[in-house]
């Protein structure tokens, strides 16, 4: 008798799990983290996300936000919690410059599904209109003159633009000062006034005070240039030939994600960023849809990862 309760004992979580298991995906609702504070770049597109996958799946998703620790707080939320398909995380590009910067719990490669790359858009490379530069390479040949003479502005010390910027100063062998705000907003605001004269910022932000004459704007980071403004060229383009940073936003899940479920919102995913809403949606936002397999955007985190790691390491960048 006693063999035969320990029997049933070891029996039935296994046939509860395969019944769970057995439940048509999703049978509840899914949460998808955005570790930064609504309103910001990350927030909108997983709010996006959210409203697609809402409408495919049959189920409500449901975004939260968990800022704090420039993204780490919310990403080791989502890398720990229950890798069940129902907990997501949607994280930007700074997601593979934290771990060269702080301490994790979590490794940020192995601790994790990639699911899809969301999105993907440049830095727009401007600076202040009373600057006499026009092109890369009058700014680089400026900076040359006056060594440590112009000052650029960051969303932060450590922050993604601080080292896209840092990346570029290296590159182009100058020297420039960094002033780090807190925030996009008040890097954007003192470049106006003056204060900074050169600014790697989003799309998003830089490119409607370009329009309107508070920045001139000279380059895009990308390899390519874009769609919304095609007369500015390309940082490579323009004489510092292998420059790039891309600016992205993708979407990963637990370790241990169970195959059916990846590939079925890798799949849904992947035709909601075909669609011409979708695509429009994220290019007001200064972006454009990215989309491919999770093996892809794997890639993209690690190499990022390391090249990040290179330009902290070469700069002496700390955190704060």
């Amino acid at each position: 008798m006693k063999r035969t309760f320990t029997y049933l004992i070891a029996v039935v979580p296994a046939c509860l799990a395969a019944q769970a298991w057995s439940q048509p995906y999703p049978a509840k609702p899914i949460r998808i983290i955005a570790p930064f504070a609504p309103g910001g770049g990350t927030d909108f597109i997983a709010r996006v996300a959210a409203h697609k996958l809402s409408e495919v799946l049959g189920q409500q998703a449901i975004v939260e936000n968990r800022a704090g620790a420039g993204g780490t707080l919310g990403a080791e939320v989502g890398a720990k919690a229950a890798p069940d398909g129902y907990t997501y995380t949607l994280i930007s590009g700074s997601y593979a410059v934290n771990p060269n910067l702080y301490k994790l719990s979590f490794d940020p490669v192995n601790d994790i599904t990639a699911v899809i790359q969301m999105s993907q858009g440049p830095f727009l490379v401007v600076v202040h209109p009373s600057l006499p530069v026009k092109s890369i390479k009058d700014l680089i040949a400026l900076a040359k003159a006056k060594p440590n003479g112009l000052n650029y502005a960051s969303s932060g010390q450590g922050s993604i633009t601080h080292l896209a910027t840092e990346l570029f100063i290296d590159m182009a062998g100058i020297k420039m000062v960094h002033i780090p705000y807190k925030g996009t907003s008040p890097a954007i605001t003192d470049t106006i006034a003056g204060q900074t004269q050169v600014l790697f910022g989003s799309v998003a932000a830089a490119l409607p005070q370009m329009r309107n004459g508070r920045f001139r704007g000279i380059a895009v980071t990308t390899p390519k240039r874009i769609d919304g403004a095609p007369e500015i060229p390309t940082v490579s383009e323009s004489g510092l030939k292998g420059y790039e940073v891309v600016l992205w936003h993708g979407l990963i899940a637990p370790k241990g994600l169970p195959k059916p479920i990846l590939v079925r919102i890798n799949g849904e995913l992947n035709k909601i960023l075909q669609n011409k809403d979708m695509q429009d949606k994220l290019a007001g936002d200064g972006v454009s849809a990215a989309g491919g397999t999770p093996e892809k955007f794997a890639a993209l985190i690690k190499r990022d990862i390391d090249v990040w790691r290179k330009v902290v390491q070469k700069a002496g960048v700390k955190p704060e």
